[in-house]
């Protein structure tokens, strides 16, 4: 029963006047996309699934680790959705932006729901004026395309923008497998840029705490998850799905292990598509991951 906010958390309309640990904010866009879209009902698919997991202020006790999560003492908030202008990248993004910035202004950890993979550039974006901080992105794609056809702002080329702020210190790409959205020549131009690029064979054979040893320690850290970095055999409502990917304990090894070792400024979680997965089972997931990284992270 009633709102389906993020993990049936207050929402707030007033942006000027938050007070929180971390605000939920939508961007429902996914005019970046190059083949199918959908992303455009992922914030609404994953906070209605978030509310499987809303089990009041008494948190989540978790038997394995003997620990409650994000109890009485973390408080979440749900900004809604930016406002997005259909067909419009320029105004969205701008929007977007400018909703992080309200949350980063409150001194509040942003979590940003998409939509496509683009919504990452006017997220990092927002993060202007701020310290540096490395990126690690879980994904299926590289997402390091300069320019196609004259886009520079879609779904394929926000890793590449992100590279070019001086903000950026570094890039971990990893799950990144098959096919990619972008070149041999991006592989190349990333690996200049200081991106450190792993497959998920290459993280099975190494290990996750190895992965993980590779990412800057005690580095300031903004994760970009696209839910494509799973196997589409858990995850298959996404516009582009990829075989081969990580499971469900994987990812989470990962993110329990960096929240324990770095200073997590922001997340992002895109490219759920409902549509494609009657199901709903990816959304849950996407719900799920996101609980048990604020979790991790609020437990430090």
């Amino acid at each position: 029963m009633g709102i389906p906010t993020f993990g049936k958390r207050q929402y707030i309309s007033d942006w000027d006047n938050l007070s929180a640990d971390i605000a939920i904010i939508g961007a429902p866009f996914d005019s970046g996309t190059q083949f199918r879209p959908g992303a455009r009902f992922g914030p609404r698919s994953v906070r209605e699934a978030s509310t499987l997991f809303s089990f009041g202020h008494a948190g989540a006790y978790d038997h394995e680790d003997d620990k409650v999560y994000l109890g009485s003492d973390v408080k979440i908030v749900d900004m809604g959705d930016a406002d997005i202008v259909h067909t419009d990248t320029v105004k969205s993004h701008a929007n977007i932006e400018f909703a992080a910035k309200c949350a980063l202004k409150a001194g509040v950890l942003p979590v940003i729901i998409g939509g496509d993979h683009s919504i990452n550039i006017p997220c990092i974006n927002a993060y202007e004026g701020e310290k540096p901080f490395h990126i690690l992105q879980i994904d299926a794609h590289l997402d390091f395309v300069d320019e196609r056809h004259g886009v520079r702002f879609g779904h394929g080329n926000p890793m590449r923008r992100a590279a070019e702020k001086n903000y950026v210190s570094g890039l971990t790409q990893l799950g990144i497998r098959n096919v990619s959205s972008t070149a041999k020549e991006g592989y190349e131009q990333a690996r200049l840029m200081g991106s450190d690029i792993i497959s998920v064979r290459q993280a099975r054979q190494m290990g996750m705490v190895n992965v993980v040893n590779r990412i800057p320690k005690d580095e300031r850290l903004y994760i970009s998850i696209d839910i494509d970095a799973f196997c589409p055999s858990i995850a298959p409502g996404t516009g582009t799905p990829s075989h081969g990917g990580f499971l469900y304990y994987e990812v989470l090894e990962i993110l329990k292990n960096i929240s324990a070792r770095n200073q997590i400024v922001g997340v992002d979680l895109v490219e759920v598509a409902p549509d494609y997965d009657p199901s709903g089972s990816t959304a849950t997931l996407a719900a799920q991951v996101l609980l048990n990284l604020l979790g991790f992270i609020f437990s430090k």
